[in-house]
């Protein structure tokens, strides 16, 4: 196994279900307190483990108050589904909530893929590839409009794309993202991490340009830990629901 690079980023994600706002914002504050890189929330309307009808908050309103109670770190949907928002909106969302946070968010995208969203609030679900499509068509709309827009993004407002297909997903990566998130196992991530590689290679991108981020469980152990950054992973999210303890995550920072 080849040296790990200790030099990696923090993140947590929050899960916003069978919870409460008021534990969202007390746990959200918390982790800009301890220092994390990132802070994240999920897109979806409704809960994705646990009872199915139980509470539930919705992503990009959480975001806009995210912004203005925290202060140091990067945050982000993780990942919004790109079938929820017109792209030329879901642009000036993000512009303007990166207004709110002094320049820190980050514009976290995939294709979707919880049914029970779509159907519930009356999207079409179509398939992987018509998904995958619509992604495709919808990052040039957003990059395009975010170059429209008056005032500008305070801050880099880079595109975070979540998925792990190789065909598309992650040519997608390369053509338009400053940052890729997806699953272990370490031996699939480090494969997944080569062919990525070569995506930047086919479309003259530098490969050190895009963060390599991996979501864990608030269970990971330190050999994971170490399984992931050696498999190539720089960004190392936890995701927790509540009540929101941030052990794992004072772990990750203290290894730092």
């Amino acid at each position: 196994m080849p040296p790990v690079d200790s030099s990696f980023r923090v993140g947590v994600q929050f899960h916003p279900q069978h919870t409460s706002v008021e534990s969202l914002r007390r746990a959200w504050r918390e982790a800009d307190d301890l220092g994390v890189d990132t802070i994240w929330i999920w897109d979806h309307f409704y809960p994705l483990y646990g009872p199915a009808d139980g509470a539930h908050f919705e992503c990009w309103t959480l975001l806009a108050a995210m912004a203005v109670e925290t202060h140091h770190a990067r945050f982000g949907a993780l990942v919004s589904s790109n079938s929820y928002r017109n792209p030329e909106l879901l642009a000036d969302m993000a512009r303007t909530i990166d207004h709110l946070s002094g320049g820190r968010f980050i514009l976290g995208i995939g294709g979707g893929w919880f049914e029970r969203d779509y159907d519930e609030y009356g999207y079409e679900f179509g398939t992987p590839a018509t998904r995958l499509r619509a992604l495709a068509e919808s990052l040039p709309r957003i990059r395009a409009r975010l170059a429209k827009l008056t005032p500008p993004a305070v801050g880099a407002l880079p595109i975070m794309i979540g998925g792990r297909g190789e065909k598309v997903t992650l040519r997608l990566v390369a053509e338009h993202a400053g940052l890729w998130n997806t699953f272990p196992p370490a031996d699939e991530f480090g494969r997944l991490n080569g062919v990525l590689d070569e995506w930047c290679a086919a479309v003259g991108r530098d490969p050190a340009e895009i963060e390599r981020s991996v979501l864990l469980n608030a269970d990971v152990t330190d050999a994971e830990v170490d399984a992931m950054l050696a498999a190539g992973a720089n960004h190392l999210i936890v995701g927790v629901g509540d009540p929101f303890d941030l052990a794992p995550v004072r772990r990750l920072l203290a290894r730092r």
